[in-house]
């Protein structure tokens, strides 16, 4: 028997049970779980599981046994899973959409123990801990997709918009520092603003002090705008990104953060000929192409506080608190 978490169908909660531990296939491993990190994408979730699984989506930890034809890992690997396990490369499918983990009626990392194809996992980066690694595959590889792997990467000496200081939004920042990019970076905290500016943040625009942010985005930019525009807060800030972006600009949409409905102008998209492009995680491809940026650069993920295996329903509790900086993770058995 194992510890795992379900969460129960549209009661937004969870639970820790005891288990029976899966069997291991031919091409499986095993992976004793170390950490799991939390996303927003998470709490949604709890509201709309069909039935009773295992909730969150990233999780990092070591091989302890594997199947007999397993070719790509072996005991004592550290591994982390991937968000979608079926997204090697190229494009994504509604196949793959619909098999992501902690999600739907596919299981999560939040287990003691966890089974799966080989393929659906990948090695982690040499100098992170297991906690920084359990940050990578949902808030690390989505933020790296919508600043480098769409048709309009950015590049050195661009300027970027980055909404809010949550997962999502400080690996970005850091990229971004590490990679020459100049930033604006908004949030409605003074104190999470001179955090970011620790870390390389260009400009900094409180956003509760500045409700027309996008006004001083084109004053920062002297009437030009940004050239990409790293989208969390969805409806309710996208038309404001639209015209905060330069023309001919990009916006990567990842995000419902404010809500899925508003009214908003789409005329910019046209007028501008902007490109807005949908950012919903990424392949294992790009999560090698990230992991070697990473260890390039040295980036170490920002963890924001870490929970005991047993105190994951106040982990929740932060995250959706909206206090965090960064990440939030809990720490396996």
């Amino acid at each position: 028997m194992m510890k795992q978490y379900v969460m129960e169908p549209g009661a937004d909660a969870i639970r820790l049970v005891d288990a029976t531990e899966t069997e291991v296939g031919v091409k499986d491993v095993k992976v004793e779980l170390k950490a799991a990190s939390l996303n927003y994408r998470d709490i949604l979730m709890r509201k709309r599981a069909p039935e009773a699984i295992v909730p969150f989506s990233d999780g990092a930890g070591v091989v302890v046994e594997v199947g007999a034809e397993v070719e790509d890992f072996k005991v004592g690997d550290r591994v982390l899973g991937l968000f979608f396990p079926n997204w090697i490369d190229g494009e994504i499918t509604r196949e793959i959409h619909g098999v992501a983990r902690g999600g739907g009626d596919v299981d999560g990392m939040l287990s003691e123990f966890v089974v799966g194809h080989e393929q659906s996992f990948v090695a982690v980066p040499e100098h992170l801990d297991f906690e920084e690694a359990s940050t990578l595959p949902c808030a690390g590889l989505t933020a790296w997709h919508a600043l480098f792997e769409h048709a309009r990467p950015a590049k050195k000496g661009d300027t970027i918009l980055i909404q809010g200081t949550g997962g999502v939004s400080i690996f970005a920042l850091q990229l971004a520092v590490a990679f020459g990019l100049k930033t604006i970076v908004l949030s409605s905290s003074s104190e999470k603003l001179e955090r970011v500016q620790e870390i390389g943040a260009t400009h900094t625009i409180n956003y509760l002090e500045t409700p027309d942010w996008d006004k001083e985005v084109w004053r920062i930019t002297e009437k030009r705008g940004v050239d990409l525009v790293v989208e969390v807060g969805g409806a309710g800030t996208l038309e404001r990104s639209m015209k905060a972006v330069k023309y001919h600009g990009v916006i990567s949409l990842i995000g419902v953060l404010t809500g899925t409905q508003a009214e908003v102008n789409p005329f910019p998209v046209v007028g501008k000929s902007l490109q807005v492009f949908g950012i919903y995680v990424g392949s294992k491809e790009m999560h090698h192409r990230f992991h070697a940026a990473l260890e390039k650069h040295a980036i170490k993920p920002v963890v924001d506080k870490v929970f005991a295996f047993e105190a994951a329903e106040e982990a929740y509790t932060h995250q959706k608190s909206g206090k965090h900086f960064g990440n939030v993770v809990v720490r396996g058995l």
